[in-house]
């Protein structure tokens, strides 16, 4: 049998969607602080320029940003983001793109390309009179590009532009979309790598700059359409078809190479993912330690180089790490493990080093945590000891005040078995010895006594 739903909670239900609906909407309205639409691309187009102040802040970030990359200080990489002005040119090509103004595109691709020619050639310049030449920690992170970077860059755009096209301008939001989006540090490396002539260290830094750009610009054009900014209008429909499909063909120029290299970077980061937890899993050997491993992506053929220490691996042991390799995805990757004499082999003295602190400290973390629970048992015991000790000189002389004809005294805590049972019971044993015989109203005036005294329900008194 079916029952139909009564119209009126049909209706009911209908109208509280639609309140649910509005209110959620109404939450997340762009409209309500919008900047007009025309300061807007006045704002940003004004960003786009390269020339006098602009220009000179440039190069002064580009400075403090190789500075830090060269002496590996995190805050100094900060502080160079913060003054850098690259993303105005970013963003007037995602608001070219989204308003159909191939004249803006154009004007934003020249001047980036003068900011990204200039931050090369000083970047390039500081690295080349730099007395330190060895690549730290922060510039060697800036080589290897993951789809993580894409994907902040993406969302530092959403929240730049949509921060840009505020009438109240969100003063913590701007920094904070320079510092993520990391646009001056990729520039850097890639001088770097000019100045060292390493043509891996720029491909790989250039190409996350182009990645992050690319992001941000695309951000920009999404919040554009989502606002609905008014297309630029042009004096023909001929004229207007012809820019726009000029700036489409462009733009699927510069989005089918980028999405293929994000496919490959997500691939890239995969493969590393996996192999980090293939290596910390299964790296574990009786009488052999791993002091380090090298994960090589490729698209036709990636390898995973271990360097093993200790006794060799048998051949069935390594035949086994092969056969689990599948079940982390690493079905096509080459096993290479580097063991026995590393006379031929280069070997990683850091790797070496810093595997062996580890085994110390974490030796020594092991032996301070156990001596540290020694100490609070015994601490434990001490103060349990404190607490149930029995005061056995004030309890005689305060006895002696109530029987003067006491001559020998003791108490003790003590443990009692019984035959039936493996649970010990606490009972106080006490001691006395008199000098004459005392009634059982006396001893039980002792006992009453004793129990006040020491707040103890179990006492067993022995008097001779």
């Amino acid at each position: 049998m079916i029952v139909n739903e009564p119209k009126q909670h049909k209706s009911q239900r209908t109208d509280m969607v639609a309140q649910i609906g509005s209110q959620l909407r109404e939450r997340f309205s762009l409209e309500e602080d919008k900047e007009n639409e025309e300061n807007i691309i006045q704002s940003i187009s004004r960003g786009i320029e390269f020339r006098g102040a602009n220009l000179w802040t440039l190069i002064f970030a580009i400075f403090i940003a190789s500075i830090g990359l060269n002496v590996n200080s995190t805050a100094v990489i900060i502080g160079a983001m913060l003054i850098s002005p690259l993303m105005g040119p970013i963003m007037g090509i995602g608001l070219g793109i989204g308003i159909n103004d191939l004249l803006m595109i154009q004007r934003a691709l020249k001047n980036l390309s003068i900011a990204a020619g200039i931050s090369l050639l000083t970047s390039t310049i500081y690295f080349l009179i730099s007395p330190l030449h060895i690549a730290q920690s922060e510039l060697l992170a800036r080589t290897s590009p993951t789809v993580w970077d894409a994907f902040i860059a993406f969302v530092g755009g959403l929240a730049g532009i949509v921060a840009g096209t505020r009438r109240d301008k969100v003063t913590n939001v701007i920094p904070g979309v320079a510092i993520a989006t990391a646009l001056m540090p990729p520039l850097c490396t890639a001088g770097y790598g000019l100045a060292t002539l390493n043509l891996y260290y720029f491909a790989s830094a250039f190409y996350l700059f182009l990645i992050n750009g690319v992001c941000i610009s695309l951000a920009t054009f999404l919040i554009v359409r989502f606002l609905g900014f008014h297309l630029k209008e042009y004096p023909s429909p001929e004229i207007e078809r012809h820019v726009r499909n000029t700036i489409w063909i462009a733009v699927f120029v510069v989005l089918i190479p980028s999405t293929y290299l994000g496919y490959q970077i997500v691939r890239k980061t995969i493969f590393e993912q996996e192999a980090k937890r293939f290596v910390t899993n299964e790296g574990n050997f009786e009488y052999r330690q791993v002091i380090g491993y090298k994960a090589y992506y490729n698209r036709r053929q990636s390898t995973l180089e271990l360097t093993v220490v200790g006794e060799p691996l048998p051949t069935d042991s390594v035949n086994s790490l092969r056969a689990r390799m599948p079940a982390y995805g690493l079905d096509d990757v080459s096993l290479v493990i580097k063991q026995g004499s590393f006379k031929d082999t280069e070997v990683d003295v850091n790797a070496i080093t810093n595997t062996v602190t580890d085994q110390v400290i974490k030796y020594s973390q092991s032996s301070i945590a156990r001596k540290d629970q020694i100490i609070d048992s015994l601490n434990r015991v001490i103060a349990t000891d404190k607490n149930t000790r029995v005061p056995v000189m004030d309890l005689r002389n305060e006895l002696k005040t109530l029987m003067p004809d006491v001559q020998t005294f003791t108490a003790a805590n003590s443990l009692v078995m019984n035959a039936r049972s493996n649970t010990p019971d606490t009972v106080m044993l006490v001691y006395a010895k008199f000098s004459r015989r005392h009634t059982t109203a006396e001893r039980r005036r002792i006992e009453r006594w004793l129990q006040q005294r020491t707040k103890s329900r179990k006492i067993k008194l022995i008097i001779e």
